[in-house]
């Protein structure tokens, strides 16, 4: 190999995959393979290093735990912990309205799942605890199996039926429990059998329209609490908008000293939270603005009697200390089973999402597998004390990572036992002082943290721009999330994403390829205007693999861009051979009568004993025979070569489709002889060179046609019987069909298909150049005109065997 001028040139053999399997000296894919036994004797094979290996990887904490350094990592992790604990109060409690439980319980929530997590999870940023996301959902399952109306009791004063708060508070904490642990042992499940990869089915498209339709369900369920009214409850399908219509039609009943606490929350809110972005880089840490918001409404509602004077909702009694842990109702795992798969997918996405942009930001790696079960632990355990479905929270994850100083990067595990300790001490001591917080201050922190998943609309803006399936992903899964509830969303919205991933291989580009002079390229001819078409071959290729799906669509493509209707010409020319074969036949019956005639002729001369002309006497037999057969012989459709290349054109009859082809055959001086006075080798001959060309239909210019299947990483049994077919096909009107660029496991599977028992491995090459070059060498490339020299001196310039001359 050489350099010249920036340019490589290669001097090669033409590889087809039998010689390419010979100079590589390919393996069996039986040898290629690891036998079973040994792979199993390998994995209950156990040393010592392997033992810890394993050990460590299911509990990351054994890792770390000895490297930490308390004088380099303990200060900034004992900063985060406090910033990110401090946010758990107003968001634990808040939050959970959002599951329609009371507040207490999601600081229980915020407690237990962040110190499991500790101790199995692998990444060193994300906060767990409560999310708006899996709240929302939580709540509709809540919601759904104990709706106010099955906790209705009759008031004894004034003879009216009200709402059995107590009762249906405990009911749904039992729900929502049964939900999380059943959510947590599949997620437990699915990373024990390594099934990390599934969230990786939820695109980022998908996620970000799910989540800002969950915004939208957030935003309904808060608006009783931001207008002080009460709302009738609805569960399934369309419930968001039938809630939206009865809050509307509330409207006029307003509770005005709730909105104006509600109106006043979101100014703060804001104003402060925007003061926190513009000033970020020089604060040592974030202000704690939900809870200083979370503290100004409680002492102001504490001592102005907001509950008492003006109506207002509080949060109300928060039980001091930890509940004991108890046994979920697993009598309701029938009933929840699909809502906590929904919640186990969705809590993995969304946490792992943010561990790889975490670990891919800082430079460690993300065990998927693992995550799937430590976030599986934390809310199995969880359940046991009353806990809902956590999973990392954006904000809290964003706060412990900036927090602390630059040696965060590194280390900061021991942060979310600072913040778990936070929250302890508010249950434990502080909880009974919030009991005064008025509900619509909890309402506006909700309306206010969902400002990021409102600005996710914009991404309409940017997917029209960028890519419309995407788009289109965007749009179903939002609308279906909105009108469907966010279990049945979820379903209808990956189902979704999954069929445009069927539709876009089942619809792929199908081009004719043209080369490119000066190179050994192969380009979309009607994308790029410098490329020359081959002559007399047909480079074809599909952008996609070929498969059950679109196995039929890539023989029409193929039709339709070759421009050789296959299915008619071979339809067309069995018929016309069908009929030859009838006309030999014919023939041959008249070749015997006109023997048995001249034997009778010559039987009745013996007889008379005279002399006369057995011509004479036959044709006096014959006559009458020819008057019959002219009369169908005036329907048939006589041919004649107008050039020396089989280019035929019709002398007289009628459509080819309707029409008796009538032979045609040479003599030496170039006469014409019609099927009269044709003889049973005269006929044998004309049969043999029946071709479309000959039946006077079709002429064409492509001699070869080549596949290019490089985009194909597979292939199944439909494929291989539609190439198959191809290839056979094709050769029936004499078109050589040819393969370029298979990936090994394509030719592996073509071998297990049994697809080179009828078609030989010299029909495939190594690349489309190859096979180009091939063609062009069997079919005769000096005949074919006006063809760019460039082809064959392009910088691949491969040299071919010749009988009579040594490689090159």
């Amino acid at each position: 190999m050489e350099r010249k001028g920036g340019g490589y040139r290669v001097d090669r053999e033409i590889l087809d995959e039998e010689r390419l399997e010979e100079l590589s000296q390919r393996l069996d894919i039986s040898q290629t393979l690891t036998p079973f036994t040994y792979r199993l004797k390998s994995s209950l094979r156990c040393s010592i290093p392997t033992l810890k290996r394993r050990v460590v990887g299911c509990l990351p904490v054994l890792y770390w735990l000895p490297r930490y350094s308390i004088w380099d990592y303990g200060m900034p992790d004992l900063v985060s912990g406090i910033s990110v604990g401090i946010m758990h109060l107003p968001q634990g409690m808040a939050y959970a309205l959002l599951a329609s439980l009371p507040p207490v319980f999601g600081l229980y929530t915020s407690f237990y799942p962040s110190l499991v997590y500790l101790f199995f999870g692998s990444s060193r940023h994300i906060s767990i605890g409560t999310f708006t996301v899996l709240s929302i959902m939580v709540g509709s399952v809540t919601e759904r199996l104990a709706p106010d109306a099955n906790f209705l009791i009759m008031n004894g004063t004034n003879v009216t039926m009200e709402v059995d708060i107590t009762a249906r508070d405990q009911y749904r904490v039992q729900v929502a429990a049964a939900t999380t642990v059943l959510a947590g042992l599949i997620q437990v499940i699915l990373g024990l059998v390594q099934f990390g990869f599934v969230g990786t089915y939820l695109s980022e498209p998908l996620v970000r329209g799910y989540t800002s339709a969950a915004a939208a369900h957030a935003v309904v369920a808060q608006l009783k609490y931001f207008f002080g009214v009460s709302p009738t409850r609805f569960s399934g399908p369309f419930s968001l908008l039938y809630t939206l219509v009865d809050v509307c039609a509330l409207l006029p009943s307003t509770h005005l000293p709730t909105l104006l606490a509600s109106v006043v929350s979101i100014i703060v809110l804001i104003a402060a939270k925007e003061l926190n972005a513009r000033f970020r880089k020089k604060l040592p840490v974030p202000i704690p603005v939900e809870l200083i918001v979370i503290v100004l409404g409680t002492l102001l509602s504490f001592y102005t009697h907001l509950n008492e004077t003006f109506e207002i909702s509080v949060v109300g009694e928060i039980p001091s200390g930890l509940q004991p842990p108890t046994v979920p109702n697993t009598s309701l795992f029938a009933e929840v089973v699909v809502d906590a798969f929904a919640l186990a997918i969705v809590g993995y996405a969304i946490s792992i999402s943010l561990g790889k942009t975490f670990a891919l930001k800082h430079g460690y790696k993300v065990d998927s597998n693992q995550e799937l079960v430590a976030l599986g632990l934390s809310n199995a355990v969880g359940g046991f004390f009353q806990c809902y479905s956590v999973c990392a929270s954006m904000s809290r994850s964003l706060i412990q990572e900036t927090t602390g100083g630059r040696t965060q990067a590194r280390r900061t595990y021991m942060a979310g036992v600072a913040s778990a300790v936070i929250v302890l001490v508010t249950v434990l001591k502080l909880g009974p002082l919030f009991q005064e917080l008025p509900k619509a201050v909890l309402s506006a922190i909700v309306f206010v943290n969902l400002k990021g998943m409102f600005k996710q609309y914009a991404d309409i803006v940017t997917l029209w721009r960028t890519s419309k399936i995407d788009l289109l992903v965007w749009l179903v899964t939002w609308v279906s999330t909105v009108l469907f509830n966010l279990d049945m969303g979820l379903g209808a919205s990956i189902s979704f994403a999954l069929l445009t991933v069927i539709f876009r291989t089942q619809r792929p580009r199908y081009s004719v390829l043209g080369h490119l002079p000066g190179t050994g390229l192969y380009l979309d001819m009607e994308r790029h205007k410098e490329v020359r078409e081959v002559p007399g071959i047909t480079i074809f290729r599909s952008s996609a693999t070929i498969y059950f799906a679109n196995a039929e669509l890539y023989l029409e493509a193929l039709k339709q861009k070759s421009g050789l209707d296959i299915t008619k010409m071979i339809t067309y020319k069995r018929r016309q051979e069908a009929k030859q074969r009838k006309r030999e036949r014919r023939a041959a019956r008249r070749a015997r009568r006109e023997a048995k005639r001249q034997e009778q002729a010559m039987r009745v001369a013996s007889q008379r004993g005279g002399l006369f002309s057995v011509e004479e006497e036959a044709g006096q037999l014959r006559e009458e025979d020819e008057l019959s057969w002219k009369e169908r012989e005036n329907s048939t459709v006589f041919v004649m070569p107008e050039t020396p290349h089989n280019s035929w054109v019709y002398l007289k009859g009628m459509d080819p489709e309707t029409s008796t082809l009538g032979s045609v055959s040479y003599s030496q001086d170039g006469d014409i002889t019609t099927l009269g006075s044709s003889s049973e080798d005269t006929l044998s001959r004309d049969l043999e060179r029946v071709s479309l060309g000959s039946l006077g239909k079709w002429t064409w210019d492509i001699h070869s046609i080549i596949l290019d299947v490089s985009p194909a990483n597979f292939i199944d049994t439909v494929a291989i019987k539609t190439l198959r077919n191809i290839f056979h096909d094709f050769g029936e009107i004499d078109v050589d069909i040819y393969m370029a660029g298979c990936q090994a496991p394509v030719v592996e599977q073509l071998e297990q298909g049994g697809f080179f028992s009828e078609v030989a491995k010299e029909c495939l090459f190594t690349t489309v150049h190859d096979a180009v070059l091939y063609c062009l060498n069997h079919r005769g490339a000096g005949t074919l005109p006006n063809y760019e020299t460039t082809l064959v001196s392009c910088i691949y310039v491969e040299r071919l065997w010749d009988m009579n001359s040594t490689k090159l």
